[in-house]
This record gives structure tokens, C-alpha cells and sequence, in this order.
């Protein structure tokens, strides 16, 4: 059950770094901005939606073995709940309306939301290995 807890955790770390590090950066470095901005909106839903699952699975299969990484990779996936569901179609709706001072507010905090995520997912990782 550990393996694959591990597994789901080096998943979601990696998914997460390259996601946010290279998907995202590299969709605006060789696409037209407005379409790298709409590709990148209809990629969120599903990049917060693997978040949520692989955080779920990987504490379901530490739970019986670290209980403090199924907690802090539980903490993973509700929080995205509302990043997903809540904050994504705020930063939506600023970027429609032209708002871009409450659009840059809103991306900052989803970036800090996501390096968190990247912190605690890489913490459990450092957990497997001591």
C-alpha cells in the first residue's frame, strides 16, 4: 500500500511542477496569447481535478502507515475544492471584464494555493524516504 502511495504522491509532485513550471509557460511562449489564455482555461478544470484525485488516492493508500502525510495530502485535495470551484471562475470573470488588478490578485493567490500544494506533496515525498 506504501508503493503506491508513493507512487501517487510522486505523481501529483511531478504533475504539479511540470503543470505549473512548463505546460502553462510553454502554451503562451509558442501560441497567440488569446489562445494560449483560452487553451490554459480549459485546461484548469482537469489540472485541479488530477490534484484532487491523486492527492485522495495517495492518502487513502499512506493512511494506514503515516497518518500525518494522508492528513497533510487530504488538506491537498480539499483545499483545491475550492480553487477549482470557487477562485478559477473568479480569476475567469476578472480576465472577462478587463480587471486586471483583481485578476492579478486572484492568479497570485492560485499560484501560492499550487507552489503550497508543491511544498506539502514534496515534504510527504521526503517523508517516504526518511
Amino acid at each position: 500500500m506504501e508503493s503506491v502511495a508513493l507512487l501517487f504522491t510522486a505523481a501529483l509532485f511531478g504533475g504539479m511542477v511540470l503543470y505549473s513550471a512548463g505546460f502553462a509557460g510553454f502554451l503562451f511562449a509558442v501560441l497567440p496569447p488569446d489562445t494560449a489564455g483560452a487553451s490554459i482555461r480549459r485546461a484548469f478544470p482537469v489540472f485541479y481535478l488530477l490534484v484532487i484525485v491523486t492527492s485522495l488516492l495517495a492518502a487513502i493508500f499512506v493512511w494506514s502507515s503515516d497518518i500525518w502525510s494522508a492528513v497533510w495530502l487530504g488538506v491537498i485535495a480539499i483545499s483545491t475544492l475550492p480553487t477549482r470551484q470557487v477562485l478559477m471562475p473568479a480569476i475567469n470573470q476578472a480576465s472577462d471584464s478587463g480587471n486586471k488588478t483583481r485578476f492579478g490578485v486572484l492568479h497570485g493567490f492560485s499560484v501560492l494555493i499550487t507552489l503550497a500544494h508543491i511544498v506539502i506533496s514534496g515534504w510527504v515525498l521526503i517523508r517516504f524516504v526518511s
